[in-house]
């Protein structure tokens, strides 16, 4: 009888043992899993900057500033922490590719936005937002 209790001692310890193994190893993952989550939502949250800043600097460049743009352009906007350069590209033709009926005097600016915002731990991440545009404008 004495041999028996101390062999349920003994198995006792060991379940106890393999319990601790098996909480610290969810601990860990829990852990693992929750950092993953915080990467996929600053990226989420970088991605919505990165194109509203972008949607807000083509809004408040439109019209003359984009008409003939010759040179790189950069917006700032500090707020979201984005930065949106506008470069002109360059083209052999300034026609007009969606349209149907060319008219000679009606040509377009064809110009790459692309927006950048930083976003994660130490600012390790970096996340582009690259669009294109065409601008009409009549050529006289």
């Amino acid at each position: 009888m004495k041999k028996q209790k101390g062999m349920i001692l003994f198995f006792s310890l060991i379940f106890l043992m393999i319990m601790t193994v098996i909480g610290v190893a969810l601990a860990v993952n829990s852990s693992q899993s929750m950092k993953m989550a915080g990467a996929g939502s600053d990226r989420i949250a970088a991605m919505t900057s990165a194109q509203g800043a972008q949607e807000r600097a083509i809004f408040q460049s439109q019209g003359v500033s984009l008409d003939h743009l010759k040179q790189t352009l950069v917006v700032e906007n500090n707020s979201l922490g984005v930065t949106s350069v506008f470069t002109p590209q360059a083209s052999s033709s300034k026609k007009c590719q969606r349209s149907n009926k060319p008219n000679p005097k009606i040509g377009c600016t064809k110009l790459e936005v692309s927006s950048t915002a930083v976003f994660g731990r130490k600012g390790l991440g970096l996340l582009t937002v690259v669009t294109g545009i065409e601008q009409e404008f009549i050529d006289l």
